[in-house]
């Protein structure tokens, strides 16, 4: 079939133009933030608030699509070494039988990356999970910075 990689090359145009949506929202709200053109708390917060969301829900994506070769080569199981580890894999008296991932699962790690900056109960194994979960707590704790230490000072 010629177009079987066609649904995942679309899933990866999506994840890459929401990714790149969201940084541009992200440099505009810091240029606002520095320049000071943000007075309103409640606004600010409801703006900080929408791209830290957009934020944890791109970055599942990211993990979705490229653990263990993405959502078609897990269920294939073609890659037998993860890129996570959950704690389901690694003690079969944690998880029902044939239990696998799911996109919730991928949401918890980036939820979690976000709020604690750091990994949780998943360890990323391999270099690249390191690195965009590095990516992704800087991103997080910038935006979460930024926000709240104006938001604070407009209150006042």
């Amino acid at each position: 079939m010629a177009n079987s990689g066609l649904p995942r090359k679309l899933s990866l145009g999506l994840t890459i133009a929401m990714s790149m949506a969201n940084m541009y929202s992200i440099i505009r709200l810091i240029d606002q933030l520095l320049n000071g053109q943000v007075k309103d708390a409640k606004s600010l917060l409801i703006t900080g608030g929408s791209i830290w969301l957009t934020n944890v829900v791109v970055f599942a994506l990211w993990y979705w699509e490229f653990d263990r070769g993405g959502p078609g080569a897990r269920a294939a199981a073609s890659k037998q070494i993860p890129d996570f580890m959950f704690p389901q894999m690694s003690d079969p008296n944690l998880a029902a039988p044939h239990w696998a991932t799911s996109f919730f699962d991928y949401l918890y790690i980036s939820f979690t990356n976000s709020s604690a900056f750091s990994p949780t109960d998943v360890l990323p194994l391999t270099r690249w999970a390191k690195a965009l979960m590095l990516v992704q707590s800087v991103t997080s704790l910038i935006v979460v910075a930024l926000v709240v230490a104006r938001a604070v000072n407009i209150l006042r």
